[in-house]
Protein backbone atom coordinates (compact mmCIF):
# COMPACT_ATOMS: atom_id res chain seq x y z
CA UNK A 1 0.00 0.00 0.00
CA UNK A 2 1.41 3.39 -0.98
CA UNK A 3 1.77 6.29 1.43
CA UNK A 4 -0.89 8.27 -0.44
CA UNK A 5 -3.27 5.35 0.11
CA UNK A 6 -2.36 5.03 3.77
CA UNK A 7 -2.79 8.72 4.56
CA UNK A 8 -5.83 10.68 3.58
CA UNK A 9 -5.59 14.41 3.69
CA UNK A 10 -3.25 17.36 3.44
CA UNK A 11 -2.18 20.28 5.60
CA UNK A 12 -2.17 24.01 4.78
CA UNK A 13 -0.73 26.60 7.15
CA UNK A 14 -1.82 30.19 6.52
CA UNK A 15 0.50 32.55 8.38
CA UNK A 16 -0.15 36.25 8.85
CA UNK A 17 2.63 38.74 9.59
CA UNK A 18 2.22 40.81 12.79
CA UNK A 19 -1.50 40.14 13.22
CA UNK A 20 -2.79 40.18 16.77
CA UNK A 21 -6.32 39.39 17.90
CA UNK A 22 -7.70 42.89 17.27
CA UNK A 23 -10.12 41.85 14.50
CA UNK A 24 -13.70 40.76 14.04
CA UNK A 25 -12.56 37.18 14.61
CA UNK A 26 -12.01 38.01 18.29
CA UNK A 27 -14.93 40.34 18.83
CA UNK A 28 -13.42 43.60 17.61
CA UNK A 29 -16.13 44.30 15.06
CA UNK A 30 -14.52 47.50 13.77
CA UNK A 31 -12.00 45.47 11.74
CA UNK A 32 -13.95 43.25 9.36
CA UNK A 33 -12.51 39.88 8.28
CA UNK A 34 -15.32 38.01 6.48
CA UNK A 35 -13.08 35.29 5.03
CA UNK A 36 -11.52 34.51 8.39
CA UNK A 37 -15.00 34.42 9.88
CA UNK A 38 -16.01 31.95 7.16
CA UNK A 39 -12.98 29.76 7.94
CA UNK A 40 -13.87 29.95 11.65
CA UNK A 41 -17.26 28.45 10.86
CA UNK A 42 -15.37 25.46 9.45
CA UNK A 43 -13.22 24.99 12.51
CA UNK A 44 -12.26 25.83 16.07
CA UNK A 45 -11.16 29.31 17.15
CA UNK A 46 -8.61 29.17 19.94
CA UNK A 47 -9.04 32.15 22.26
CA UNK A 48 -5.79 31.85 24.22
CA UNK A 49 -2.89 31.04 21.93
CA UNK A 50 0.65 32.27 22.51
CA UNK A 51 3.48 32.52 20.06
CA UNK A 52 6.66 31.35 21.76
CA UNK A 53 8.42 34.58 20.70
CA UNK A 54 7.15 37.93 19.46
CA UNK A 55 9.62 38.35 16.61
CA UNK A 56 9.37 37.33 12.97
CA UNK A 57 12.20 34.91 12.11
CA UNK A 58 12.45 33.36 15.59
CA UNK A 59 8.70 32.69 15.61
CA UNK A 60 8.67 31.22 12.10
CA UNK A 61 11.59 28.99 13.00
CA UNK A 62 9.72 27.81 16.09
CA UNK A 63 6.56 27.13 14.07
CA UNK A 64 8.54 24.98 11.62
CA UNK A 65 10.71 23.17 14.20
CA UNK A 66 8.43 22.91 17.22
CA UNK A 67 11.33 24.25 19.31
CA UNK A 68 11.74 27.64 21.04
CA UNK A 69 14.30 30.00 19.49
CA UNK A 70 16.89 29.45 22.20
CA UNK A 71 16.82 25.75 21.27
CA UNK A 72 16.60 25.93 17.46
CA UNK A 73 19.23 28.69 17.21
CA UNK A 74 17.19 31.42 15.48
CA UNK A 75 17.92 34.06 18.13
CA UNK A 76 16.88 37.03 15.97
CA UNK A 77 16.00 38.14 12.45
CA UNK A 78 17.36 36.16 9.54
CA UNK A 79 17.62 38.74 6.77
CA UNK A 80 20.44 41.15 5.94
CA UNK A 81 23.12 41.95 8.48
CA UNK A 82 21.08 40.44 11.31
CA UNK A 83 21.94 37.05 9.74
CA UNK A 84 20.63 34.72 12.44
CA UNK A 85 20.33 31.04 11.46
CA UNK A 86 18.95 27.91 13.02
CA UNK A 87 21.42 25.18 13.94
CA UNK A 88 22.25 22.86 11.05
CA UNK A 89 21.32 19.82 13.18
CA UNK A 90 17.74 21.00 13.73
CA UNK A 91 14.93 18.92 12.24
CA UNK A 92 12.12 20.89 10.59
CA UNK A 93 8.61 19.81 9.74
CA UNK A 94 9.27 20.28 6.02
CA UNK A 95 12.25 17.93 6.05
CA UNK A 96 10.53 15.40 8.30
CA UNK A 97 7.51 15.30 6.00
CA UNK A 98 9.63 15.14 2.84
CA UNK A 99 11.53 12.17 4.25
CA UNK A 100 8.14 10.53 4.94
CA UNK A 101 6.87 10.92 1.40
CA UNK A 102 4.80 14.07 1.82
CA UNK A 103 5.05 16.73 -0.89
CA UNK A 104 6.00 20.09 0.65
CA UNK A 105 5.62 23.66 -0.56
CA UNK A 106 6.12 27.21 0.65
CA UNK A 107 4.65 30.35 -0.94
CA UNK A 108 5.28 33.85 0.38
CA UNK A 109 7.46 35.06 3.21
CA UNK A 110 10.01 32.51 4.41
CA UNK A 111 12.42 34.59 6.51
CA UNK A 112 14.34 31.62 7.98
CA UNK A 113 17.52 29.72 7.22
CA UNK A 114 19.73 27.95 6.43
CA UNK A 115 18.06 26.65 3.29
CA UNK A 116 19.07 23.03 3.80
CA UNK A 117 17.35 23.05 7.18
CA UNK A 118 14.22 24.81 5.89
CA UNK A 119 13.94 23.02 2.57
CA UNK A 120 10.69 22.56 0.64
CA UNK A 121 10.02 20.65 -2.57
CA UNK A 122 8.28 23.71 -4.05
CA UNK A 123 9.48 27.20 -3.07
CA UNK A 124 8.24 30.61 -4.16
CA UNK A 125 9.50 33.09 -1.57
CA UNK A 126 11.33 36.41 -1.16
CA UNK A 127 14.40 34.50 -2.27
CA UNK A 128 12.83 34.28 -5.75
CA UNK A 129 10.52 37.31 -5.96
CA UNK A 130 10.36 40.77 -4.34
CA UNK A 131 8.75 40.37 -0.90
CA UNK A 132 6.13 42.99 -1.81
CA UNK A 133 4.93 40.74 -4.62
CA UNK A 134 5.20 37.30 -3.13
CA UNK A 135 3.95 38.40 0.30
CA UNK A 136 1.29 41.04 -0.44
CA UNK A 137 0.13 40.52 -4.04
CA UNK A 138 -2.66 38.07 -3.35
CA UNK A 139 -3.24 37.51 -7.06
CA UNK A 140 0.33 36.25 -7.45
CA UNK A 141 -0.15 34.15 -4.31
CA UNK A 142 -3.32 32.70 -5.82
CA UNK A 143 -1.53 31.84 -9.04
CA UNK A 144 1.31 30.10 -7.21
CA UNK A 145 -1.09 28.15 -5.00
CA UNK A 146 -2.91 27.04 -8.17
CA UNK A 147 0.40 26.03 -9.71
CA UNK A 148 1.33 23.97 -6.65
CA UNK A 149 -2.06 22.27 -6.55
CA UNK A 150 -2.00 21.55 -10.29
CA UNK A 151 1.08 19.33 -10.14
CA UNK A 152 0.25 15.77 -11.15
CA UNK A 153 1.29 14.13 -7.91
CA UNK A 154 -0.85 11.75 -5.87
CA UNK A 155 1.09 12.23 -2.64
CA UNK A 156 -0.47 14.11 0.29
CA UNK A 157 0.86 17.64 0.56
CA UNK A 158 1.94 20.18 3.14
CA UNK A 159 1.64 23.80 1.98
CA UNK A 160 2.83 26.79 4.00
CA UNK A 161 1.58 30.20 2.81
CA UNK A 162 3.37 33.13 4.45
CA UNK A 163 1.56 36.43 3.93
CA UNK A 164 3.54 39.64 4.48
CA UNK A 165 0.38 41.49 5.57
CA UNK A 166 -0.29 43.32 7.79
CA UNK A 167 3.39 44.06 8.55
CA UNK A 168 4.45 47.71 8.63
CA UNK A 169 6.37 49.08 5.65
CA UNK A 170 6.89 52.76 6.48
CA UNK A 171 10.64 52.27 6.88
CA UNK A 172 11.17 50.26 3.66
CA UNK A 173 8.42 51.41 1.27
CA UNK A 174 6.97 54.65 2.68
CA UNK A 175 5.43 55.50 -0.70
CA UNK A 176 2.83 52.79 -0.01
CA UNK A 177 1.84 54.06 3.44
CA UNK A 178 2.42 52.94 7.02
CA UNK A 179 1.26 49.35 6.37
CA UNK A 180 1.55 49.25 2.55
CA UNK A 181 -2.19 49.85 2.59
CA UNK A 182 -1.86 51.69 -0.75
CA UNK A 183 0.07 48.91 -2.50
CA UNK A 184 -2.09 47.59 -5.32
CA UNK A 185 -5.12 49.71 -4.40
CA UNK A 186 -5.57 51.12 -7.92
CA UNK A 187 -4.48 54.68 -7.13
CA UNK A 188 -2.02 56.35 -9.54
CA UNK A 189 1.42 54.70 -9.35
CA UNK A 190 0.18 52.23 -6.71
CA UNK A 191 -0.64 49.40 -9.12
CA UNK A 192 -3.60 47.06 -8.96
CA UNK A 193 -4.09 43.68 -7.34
CA UNK A 194 -7.05 42.18 -9.21
CA UNK A 195 -8.14 39.88 -6.36
CA UNK A 196 -8.18 42.65 -3.75
CA UNK A 197 -11.06 45.02 -3.17
CA UNK A 198 -9.55 47.53 -0.70
CA UNK A 199 -11.65 48.30 2.37
CA UNK A 200 -11.04 51.85 3.57
CA UNK A 201 -11.56 52.92 7.18
CA UNK A 202 -11.88 56.33 8.76
CA UNK A 203 -10.08 57.28 11.96
CA UNK A 204 -13.34 57.52 13.89
CA UNK A 205 -14.28 53.96 12.90
CA UNK A 206 -11.38 52.17 14.55
CA UNK A 207 -11.25 50.63 17.99
CA UNK A 208 -8.21 51.84 19.91
CA UNK A 209 -6.91 48.99 22.09
CA UNK A 210 -5.86 49.76 25.64
CA UNK A 211 -2.14 49.52 24.87
CA UNK A 212 -2.20 52.22 22.15
CA UNK A 213 -2.56 55.92 22.90
CA UNK A 214 -5.92 57.31 21.77
CA UNK A 215 -4.79 60.20 19.57
CA UNK A 216 -5.64 61.27 16.01
CA UNK A 217 -2.25 59.99 14.81
CA UNK A 218 -2.78 56.56 16.34
CA UNK A 219 -6.30 56.32 14.94
CA UNK A 220 -5.08 57.09 11.42
CA UNK A 221 -2.41 54.44 11.84
CA UNK A 222 -4.93 51.83 12.96
CA UNK A 223 -7.20 52.70 10.02
CA UNK A 224 -4.29 52.01 7.66
CA UNK A 225 -3.60 48.70 9.39
CA UNK A 226 -7.26 47.69 9.02
CA UNK A 227 -7.09 48.28 5.26
CA UNK A 228 -4.03 46.05 4.99
CA UNK A 229 -5.79 43.41 7.08
CA UNK A 230 -8.54 43.44 4.42
CA UNK A 231 -5.92 42.35 1.86
CA UNK A 232 -4.75 39.56 4.15
CA UNK A 233 -8.33 38.46 4.74
CA UNK A 234 -9.11 38.37 1.04
CA UNK A 235 -5.83 36.55 0.46
CA UNK A 236 -7.00 33.83 2.83
CA UNK A 237 -10.21 33.73 0.80
CA UNK A 238 -8.44 33.17 -2.54
CA UNK A 239 -6.31 30.35 -1.09
CA UNK A 240 -9.43 28.62 0.20
CA UNK A 241 -11.04 29.08 -3.22
CA UNK A 242 -8.05 27.44 -4.88
CA UNK A 243 -8.24 24.49 -2.50
CA UNK A 244 -11.92 24.10 -3.33
CA UNK A 245 -11.24 24.47 -7.05
CA UNK A 246 -8.66 21.69 -6.85
CA UNK A 247 -11.03 19.43 -4.92
CA UNK A 248 -8.73 19.44 -1.89
CA UNK A 249 -10.68 21.58 0.59
CA UNK A 250 -12.67 18.74 2.12
CA UNK A 251 -9.57 16.65 2.79
CA UNK A 252 -7.22 19.33 4.11
CA UNK A 253 -6.40 20.40 7.65
CA UNK A 254 -6.10 24.20 7.65
CA UNK A 255 -4.28 26.14 10.36
CA UNK A 256 -4.49 29.92 10.36
CA UNK A 257 -2.34 31.95 12.74
CA UNK A 258 0.25 34.76 12.92
CA UNK A 259 3.93 34.82 13.78
CA UNK A 260 3.37 37.36 16.57
CA UNK A 261 1.14 40.17 17.78
CA UNK A 262 0.57 43.67 16.45
CA UNK A 263 3.45 46.13 15.84
CA UNK A 264 2.35 48.60 18.49
CA UNK A 265 3.68 49.53 21.94
CA UNK A 266 3.53 46.46 24.22
CA UNK A 267 3.04 44.37 21.06
CA UNK A 268 5.66 42.83 18.79
CA UNK A 269 9.10 42.23 20.42
CA UNK A 270 7.44 42.28 23.87
CA UNK A 271 6.34 39.46 26.13
CA UNK A 272 3.19 41.31 27.17
CA UNK A 273 -0.09 39.83 25.96
CA UNK A 274 -0.46 42.10 22.88
CA UNK A 275 2.88 40.79 21.63
CA UNK A 276 2.39 37.11 22.43
CA UNK A 277 -1.30 36.46 21.87
CA UNK A 278 -2.06 35.44 18.29
CA UNK A 279 -5.09 34.21 16.37
CA UNK A 280 -5.51 30.50 15.76
CA UNK A 281 -8.12 28.67 13.71
CA UNK A 282 -7.92 24.90 13.39
CA UNK A 283 -10.17 23.64 10.59
CA UNK A 284 -10.27 19.85 10.42
CA UNK A 285 -12.56 18.00 7.99
CA UNK A 286 -12.15 14.95 10.23
CA UNK A 287 -13.83 16.71 13.17
CA UNK A 288 -16.82 18.57 11.81
CA UNK A 289 -18.54 18.30 15.20
CA UNK A 290 -16.10 20.95 16.38
CA UNK A 291 -16.85 23.40 13.58
CA UNK A 292 -18.02 26.87 14.53
CA UNK A 293 -16.86 26.49 18.13
CA UNK A 294 -14.38 28.25 20.39
CA UNK A 295 -12.09 27.07 23.15
CA UNK A 296 -10.37 28.91 25.99
CA UNK A 297 -7.76 26.20 26.48
CA UNK A 298 -4.18 27.49 26.59
CA UNK A 299 -2.35 26.65 23.37
CA UNK A 300 1.02 27.51 21.88
CA UNK A 301 2.44 27.77 18.38
CA UNK A 302 4.83 25.06 19.56
CA UNK A 303 1.76 22.81 19.17
CA UNK A 304 1.77 23.15 15.37
CA UNK A 305 4.51 20.61 14.60
CA UNK A 306 2.94 17.93 16.85
CA UNK A 307 -0.43 18.67 15.23
CA UNK A 308 0.87 18.27 11.68
CA UNK A 309 2.71 15.06 12.58
CA UNK A 310 -0.41 13.73 14.30
CA UNK A 311 -2.49 14.48 11.20
CA UNK A 312 -0.11 12.52 8.99
CA UNK A 313 0.40 9.81 11.64
CA UNK A 314 4.15 10.37 11.67
CA UNK A 315 6.22 9.94 14.81
CA UNK A 316 8.74 12.52 15.95
CA UNK A 317 12.06 10.78 16.52
CA UNK A 318 14.03 12.42 19.31
CA UNK A 319 17.61 13.32 18.44
CA UNK A 320 20.67 14.96 19.92
CA UNK A 321 22.51 18.18 19.17
CA UNK A 322 26.05 19.20 20.12
CA UNK A 323 26.53 16.80 23.00
CA UNK A 324 25.47 13.19 23.29
CA UNK A 325 23.26 13.93 26.30
CA UNK A 326 21.36 16.87 24.79
CA UNK A 327 18.25 15.07 23.55
CA UNK A 328 15.77 17.19 21.61
CA UNK A 329 12.11 16.54 22.39
CA UNK A 330 8.94 18.45 21.59
CA UNK A 331 7.15 20.24 24.43
CA UNK A 332 4.07 21.04 22.35
CA UNK A 333 0.99 18.84 22.01
CA UNK A 334 -1.38 18.03 19.17
CA UNK A 335 -4.37 20.31 18.66
CA UNK A 336 -6.41 17.42 17.22
CA UNK A 337 -8.82 15.46 19.35
CA UNK A 338 -8.50 11.68 19.64
CA UNK A 339 -12.26 11.36 19.65
CA UNK A 340 -15.09 13.72 18.82
CA UNK A 341 -16.40 13.30 22.36
CA UNK A 342 -13.18 14.42 24.03
CA UNK A 343 -11.95 17.94 24.76
CA UNK A 344 -8.76 19.45 23.43
CA UNK A 345 -5.49 19.07 25.26
CA UNK A 346 -5.02 21.89 27.74
CA UNK A 347 -1.59 23.23 28.67
CA UNK A 348 -1.50 24.23 32.31
CA UNK A 349 1.54 26.35 31.46
CA UNK A 350 2.63 28.01 28.23
CA UNK A 351 5.98 29.66 27.70
CA UNK A 352 7.77 32.38 25.77
CA UNK A 353 11.44 33.00 25.02
CA UNK A 354 12.83 36.17 23.44
CA UNK A 355 16.51 36.95 22.83
CA UNK A 356 16.83 39.57 20.08
CA UNK A 357 14.85 41.00 17.20
CA UNK A 358 17.30 43.09 15.20
CA UNK A 359 20.97 42.33 15.83
CA UNK A 360 21.38 45.41 18.06
CA UNK A 361 18.26 44.65 20.12
CA UNK A 362 19.63 42.33 22.79
CA UNK A 363 17.00 42.07 25.51
CA UNK A 364 16.44 38.45 26.56
CA UNK A 365 13.14 37.69 28.27
CA UNK A 366 11.51 34.47 29.45
CA UNK A 367 7.86 34.16 30.37
CA UNK A 368 5.32 31.66 31.62
CA UNK A 369 1.58 31.95 32.11
CA UNK A 370 -1.33 29.93 33.37
CA UNK A 371 -5.00 30.64 32.82
CA UNK A 372 -4.76 33.35 35.49
CA UNK A 373 -1.17 34.30 36.28
CA UNK A 374 1.83 35.37 34.24
CA UNK A 375 5.51 35.83 35.09
CA UNK A 376 8.06 37.68 32.96
CA UNK A 377 11.79 37.45 33.64
CA UNK A 378 13.62 40.40 32.07
CA UNK A 379 17.18 39.11 32.07
CA UNK A 380 18.69 42.40 30.86
CA UNK A 381 16.50 44.60 33.04
CA UNK A 382 19.28 47.10 33.71
CA UNK A 383 19.24 48.03 30.04
CA UNK A 384 16.55 50.14 28.38
CA UNK A 385 14.09 48.14 26.30
CA UNK A 386 15.17 48.48 22.62
CA UNK A 387 12.96 49.78 19.79
CA UNK A 388 13.06 48.27 16.32
CA UNK A 389 13.56 50.28 13.13
CA UNK A 390 10.12 50.10 11.57
CA UNK A 391 8.28 50.76 14.83
CA UNK A 392 10.58 53.67 15.68
CA UNK A 393 9.85 55.44 12.40
CA UNK A 394 6.11 54.77 12.60
CA UNK A 395 3.75 57.67 13.18
CA UNK A 396 2.50 55.99 16.36
CA UNK A 397 5.89 55.86 18.07
CA UNK A 398 6.88 59.30 16.90
CA UNK A 399 3.61 60.49 18.40
CA UNK A 400 4.58 58.87 21.72
CA UNK A 401 7.99 60.57 21.63
CA UNK A 402 6.59 64.00 20.74
CA UNK A 403 3.79 63.85 23.29
CA UNK A 404 6.15 62.61 25.99
CA UNK A 405 8.40 65.61 25.39
CA UNK A 406 5.35 67.88 25.52
CA UNK A 407 4.00 66.10 28.63
CA UNK A 408 0.76 65.39 26.75
CA UNK A 409 0.59 61.62 26.31
CA UNK A 410 -2.85 60.00 26.87
CA UNK A 411 -1.48 56.53 27.54
CA UNK A 412 -1.61 54.13 30.46
CA UNK A 413 2.19 54.10 30.71
CA UNK A 414 4.99 56.60 30.58
CA UNK A 415 7.85 56.24 28.15
CA UNK A 416 10.17 55.59 31.09
CA UNK A 417 7.90 52.76 32.26
CA UNK A 418 8.14 51.26 28.80
CA UNK A 419 11.92 51.54 28.53
CA UNK A 420 12.93 50.57 32.06
CA UNK A 421 11.50 47.35 33.41
CA UNK A 422 12.09 45.41 36.62
CA UNK A 423 13.80 42.04 36.62
CA UNK A 424 10.52 40.25 37.31
CA UNK A 425 6.97 41.15 36.38
CA UNK A 426 4.10 39.14 37.84
CA UNK A 427 0.54 39.82 36.75
CA UNK A 428 -2.81 38.54 37.94
CA UNK A 429 -4.59 38.54 34.58
CA UNK A 430 -7.96 37.88 36.16
CA UNK A 431 -8.02 41.37 37.69
CA UNK A 432 -5.35 43.07 35.60
CA UNK A 433 -5.56 42.04 31.95
CA UNK A 434 -3.66 45.22 30.94
CA UNK A 435 -0.60 44.00 32.90
CA UNK A 436 -0.20 47.30 34.68
CA UNK A 437 0.17 46.21 38.31
CA UNK A 438 3.34 44.22 39.00
CA UNK A 439 2.83 41.78 41.90
CA UNK A 440 6.35 40.32 41.87
CA UNK A 441 7.22 41.92 45.21
CA UNK A 442 3.77 41.55 46.73
CA UNK A 443 3.99 39.09 49.67
CA UNK A 444 0.46 37.82 48.97
CA UNK A 445 1.71 36.48 45.63
CA UNK A 446 4.94 34.93 46.92
CA UNK A 447 3.80 31.33 46.44
CA UNK A 448 2.49 32.11 42.95
CA UNK A 449 5.79 33.74 42.03
CA UNK A 450 7.92 30.79 43.14
CA UNK A 451 5.64 28.22 41.51
CA UNK A 452 5.76 30.02 38.17
CA UNK A 453 9.49 30.65 38.41
CA UNK A 454 10.17 26.97 39.12
CA UNK A 455 8.05 25.87 36.16
CA UNK A 456 9.79 28.40 33.92
CA UNK A 457 13.22 27.23 35.06
CA UNK A 458 12.23 23.59 34.50
CA UNK A 459 11.07 24.37 30.95
CA UNK A 460 14.30 26.25 30.24
CA UNK A 461 16.22 23.20 31.40
CA UNK A 462 14.16 20.77 29.30
CA UNK A 463 14.56 22.96 26.21
CA UNK A 464 18.32 23.40 26.76
CA UNK A 465 18.23 27.16 27.22
CA UNK A 466 21.77 28.64 27.12
CA UNK A 467 20.37 31.54 29.19
CA UNK A 468 19.29 29.14 31.96
CA UNK A 469 21.59 30.69 34.57
CA UNK A 470 21.53 34.27 33.30
CA UNK A 471 21.97 36.97 34.49
CA UNK A 472 23.23 35.92 37.92
CA UNK A 473 25.24 32.86 37.02
CA UNK A 474 27.20 30.87 34.44
CA UNK A 475 25.96 27.60 32.97
CA UNK A 476 28.42 24.69 32.92
CA UNK A 477 27.16 21.91 30.64
CA UNK A 478 30.21 20.14 29.25
CA UNK A 479 33.38 18.45 30.47
CA UNK A 480 32.97 17.49 34.11
CA UNK A 481 29.40 18.82 34.00
CA UNK A 482 28.19 17.07 30.85
CA UNK A 483 26.02 14.64 32.81
CA UNK A 484 24.67 17.13 35.31
CA UNK A 485 24.44 20.75 34.17
CA UNK A 486 25.00 23.32 36.89
CA UNK A 487 24.63 27.05 37.43
CA UNK A 488 27.50 28.76 39.21
CA UNK A 489 26.93 32.18 40.79
CA UNK A 490 28.66 35.31 39.60
CA UNK A 491 27.93 37.22 42.82
CA UNK A 492 26.87 40.20 40.74
CA UNK A 493 23.79 41.04 42.74
CA UNK A 494 21.42 39.45 40.21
Amino acid sequence: MTLSQQILGNVVILLADDLGIETELYGMDACKTPHLMSLARRGVVHEKTWTVVSSCSPSRASILTGLPPHQNGMYGLHQGYHNFQSFTQVKTISNILSDSGIRTGIIGKKHVGPNDVYKFDYEVTEEHYPIMQVGRNITLIRDKVREFLSVNDSRPFFLYVGFHDPHRCGHTNPEFGQFCEKFGNGDPEMGTIPDWTPVAYEADQVHVPYYVQDTPVAREDLAAQYTTISRLDQGVGVVLQELERAGALEETLILFTSDNGSPYPNGRTNTYEPGLQVPLIVSSPRDQNSWNTRTNELTSLLDIVPTVLDWFNISYLNYTMFYYNMTVTLTGRTLLRDDVNTTWFNHKYIYASHNLHEVTMYYPMRSVRTARFKLIHNLAHRMPFPIDQDFFISDVFQDILNRSLADDLPWYKTLDDYYYRPQFELFDLKIDFTEKNNMADNPHYKKVFHKLFNHLHKWQNITQDPWLCSPGGVLQDSGDYADEHQCFPLYNGL
